[in-house]
């Protein structure tokens, strides 16, 4: 018997936006496949969803490397029965840097993050989900994926492509029937990351001026559950304070 299955490829602390499209996903009924670098992160957040009476598996990888996400979907497709239903990329390593103080490690590590890992994936959901009858598949952007302002300057030219690369696989296999879309998120997200690493940041912004990370996964189901005759391949979200 098939069950259909979401594949969350970059999940990290909770809160977060990996964690909230989980447990977003899982209360639809999917069994939530969650895949991070680090073990025991994605298994607690997968024993919890289980706790709470979702399906949940969470293993660790890279995804910057081929065999590892070729695995990824060999699982799910083996303990599912089928390639998954719904795909996010939402993998992030954001370089901060001046330009004259990137070496070659930098920027390659911000285009091997973004580019490399999401053609990876791209390449893998579109090769098994398209003879499976389609599904969708989101990418996650930000604000640097269409701005590229210093310090981020490397970090703006992985998420180009990252949206090129998306914009690309759009084209080619929506006809197909695989819904491509790619999510720019604009703004700071109440996460962990936000929360630990710029607090005097994040109380400067408050609740109004950052992204809930829970009303960032309503919009990712919103995006699986479109109708054909209307699906978006590019959604902004951003709070309603923030300025653009």
């Amino acid at each position: 018997m098939e069950t259909r299955a979401a594949l969350i490829i970059g999940v990290g602390a909770e809160p977060g936006l990996g964690a909230s499209l989980c447990r977003r996903f899982a209360r639809e009924g999917l069994h939530v496949f969650a895949c991070g670098r680090t073990a025991p992160r994605v298994e607690g957040l997968a024993a919890s969803i289980r706790a709470s009476g979702g399906r949940a598996t969470g293993f660790a990888a890279d995804a910057t490397r081929a065999g590892d996400v070729a695995t990824l979907f060999d699982l799910v497709q083996g303990e599912t029965g089928s390639p998954p239903a719904l795909v996010v990329f939402n993998v992030g390593n954001a370089v901060v840097r001046p330009f004259l103080e990137l070496d070659p490690d930098h920027f390659e590590q911000a285009f091997r993050t973004s580019c490399l890992a999401g053609f990876h994936v791209g390449q893998q959901a579109a090769g098994r989900m398209v003879p499976a009858g389609g599904g969708t598949l989101v990418f996650t952007g930000a604000t640097a994926s269409e701005k590229a302002r210093p310090p981020f300057t490397a970090f703006a030219v992985a998420k180009h492509g990252l949206r090129a690369l998306a914009h690309g696989l759009a084209r080619e296999f929506g006809p197909q029937g695989l819904h491509v879309a790619h999510v720019l998120v604009d703004g700071l997200i109440a996460g962990d990351q936000a929360l630990s690493r710029m607090p005097a940041l994040a109380d400067r912004l408050g609740a109004d001026g950052m992204l809930d990370p829970d009303a960032i996964a309503d919009s990712y189901w919103h995006l699986h559950n479109q109708h054909r005759s209307a699906w978006t391949l590019e959604l902004d979200l951003r709070p309603y304070r923030e300025s653009f």
